[in-house]
Parts: C-alpha cells; sequence; structure tokens
C-alpha cells in the first residue's frame, strides 16, 4: 500500500515490489487507498501486467489517504480481520512518518509483519540518506524558482517562496542552495538569532536590490510571515511571495529517486525472505539498511549544519 501524502517515485517502489515478489515465489496483493483500503477491503491481487509502464509515472496507482478511522481500536481491528481474509502475512507500507507510525502501533498491536518503506518528498526519516520523492521534489523546486528569479531581478524585488518539508529544512536549504537563492530560513536553524534580521543586515541591504528567500512552510512563520515583516520593517522593498504548495508533489521521479525506490522495494521482500519484522528499509551510504521503524519515526534525522554555512558564503 502507499499511504499519507504522494511522493514521485511510488509507483516505482509499487513494481519493484510486486516484480521481487512474484520473482521469489510470493503471491502480491495491491491494497488501494492505503489503510481505509485495509479497513474497506480494497485488496486486488497483483501482476507484472499490473505494474508494467509505471515506473516513469508520478503519483501512485494505489492511491493513497490519510486514514483516521485506522488511528481507532476498531479500524485497526477491521484492517487485521481483512489482512486474515485475504491471507495476507506481511504488509508492505510506503509512506512517511505518519504511515511508518501507523505500520509500527498496528504491528505490535496484531503482532503482523509490517515492513515500510520511506516514501516521502521531506527527507525526514532516520536511517536513510534519501526519501524516495526528495529529489524530484529539489528538482521541481529549482526549475520553479530559476523562473522566479526571471521576474524578480526584472523588477527587483525580494521574493519570499514557500517549500513544503514541515519540521524539517533538507528542502528549503538544499534547493537553496541548488537554486543560487540569497538565503533559507529553516526549523534547524531556529535559535536566538532572528534570522530574517541577519539575512536583510547582512545581503540586501548592501548590494542587492532583489534577491530569492526560501523559507520552509510553518504555520506561524512561513513565507507570509515573514513578507509582511518586510513590508512593515523596510517598506523601500517591494515583496512578493510564492507559495509552491502541492505541485512539488508530482512530476515523472527523477533517475535517483526510481533507482532508490527500485533498491527499496527489492530490499523489502529480502527482509521477508529473511525473517525480518517491523523495519524499514533504507540506502545509507549506498547499502541497503534495515532500520527498526522506532527509530525511523522518532529519531531526528541529522541535518548537515555546514550546508547553513555552504549557503551563507556562496550568497554574499
Amino acid at each position: 500500500m502507499t499511504s499519507g501524502g504522494d511522493a514521485p517515485g511510488m509507483n516505482a517502489a509499487i513494481r519493484a515490489v510486486t516484480r521481487a515478489g512474484i520473482c521469489n515465489g510470493f503471491n502480491i496483493k495491491g491494497i488501494y487507498r492505503g489503510y481505509d483500503g485495509l479497513i474497506n477491503g480494497e485488496i486486488r491481487d497483483f501482476t507484472t501486467e499490473n505494474v508494467s509502464g509505471i515506473i516513469m509515472s508520478g503519483g501512485t496507482i494505489l492511491k493513497t489517504a490519510r486514514s483516521k478511522e485506522f488511528m481507532t481500536e476498531e479500524g485497526m481491528k477491521k484492517a487485521y480481520e481483512n489482512m486474515q481474509k485475504h491471507d495476507i502475512q506481511a504488509l508492505i507500507v510506503i509512506g512517511g512518518n505518519g504511515s511508518l507510525t501507523g505500520a509500527m502501533t498496528f504491528a505490535r498491536e496484531y503482532d503482523v509483519c509490517c515492513i515500510g518503506l520511506p516514501g516521502t518528498i521531506d527527507n525526514d526519516l532516520y536511517g536513510t540518506d534519501s526519501t524516495i520523492g526528495y529529489d524530484t521534489t529539489l528538482n521541481t523546486i529549482m526549475d520553479c524558482v530559476d523562473r522566479i528569479r526571471d521576474t524578480a531581478q526584472s523588477h527587483e524585488r525580494i521574493f519570499f517562496v514557500e517549500v513544503m518539508g514541515r519540521d524539517a529544512g533538507f528542502l528549503a536549504q538544499n534547493s537553496a542552495i541548488a537554486c543560487g537563492a540569497e538565503a533559507a530560513i529553516i526549523p534547524e536553524d531556529s535559535t536566538d538569532v532572528d534570522q530574517l534580521a541577519r539575512f536583510m543586515e547582512r545581503g540586501i541591504r548592501k548590494s542587492k536590490k532583489s534577491c530569492i528567500v526560501i523559507v520552509s512552510e510553518s504555520p506561524k512563520c512561513g513565507a507570509l510571515y515573514y513578507a509582511d515583516r518586510v513590508k512593515k520593517e523596510f517598506p523601500e522593498f517591494d515583496v512578493r511571495v510564492s507559495i509552491l504548495g502541492h505541485l512539488q508533489r508530482g512530476g515523472r521521479p527523477t533517475a535517483h529517486d526510481r533507482i532508490l525506490a527500485s533498491r527499496t522495494g527489492v530490499g523489502a521482500i529480502e527482509a521477508i525472505m529473511q525473517g525480518q519484522r517491523n523495519v524499514m528499509v533504507g540506502v545509507r551510504h549506498n547499502d541497503v539498511v534495515y532500520v527498526p521503524l522506532s527509530e525511523a519515526i522518532r529519531s531526528d534525522k541529522p541535518f548537515d549544519r555546514k550546508l547553513i554555512k555552504v549557503l551563507d558564503e556562496l550568497s554574499i
């Protein structure tokens, strides 16, 4: 199943799990619409034909959903009963933090084998260098910001561009470096220092009349918040906001994401054959690794603070 927010490369993962499973003698079933589909019995037998020609497609052929019912005792009981009804002995969940948390809880409550694949654009799961969809999203952001910069330079404006990432600044920081942005405002750099004031003092007020600032999404301190502050504190500047939103999720997955999805998909079948349970399959230092679900979702993924210095030096 695929669960939670969609990510480019999920179809490649579905394809890998299906074909590797069949190759090793398993019967594969596709569960539609995530945990909701498991509760409602939206389960179909899958063959190689079901996954033919999907590796290059974004989104997920299995559809996806965020299931509130699965978070209840009654919902989990229905899901387990459907697993028994369809003789499902192992569940492979492709998704992010919330989806793998659901898998971990389900595995503990009903003693079922759950294997997670890191399918999220946020890149916030511990134990894997990259998550499925992250690289494609970085490239999508870069493409968008390249276009925004044309307008920023033409009109001598400050653009605050808001990107996804929730509590993780991987997308904002790395896309800022890739796009040649003047600054990134991220949760990992939230200290007593005012990030906006530091940026204004260092850059725009000295020499630049146009610039791009990448901001990690936040309900309280997103791009709109910082744009409003500049308008009030520095009224001499022309300020605009661009919230990229859900266009970051779509698109054809990059080669990196297709390969990552394929390797972890095969790794999920190998984990089941080895008798492993309740692990996430990741790739670390180019090796396939197995990380306990509890570590993958609860440990803070290390953020390389040297990237902040890189951007600071390159944005002078």
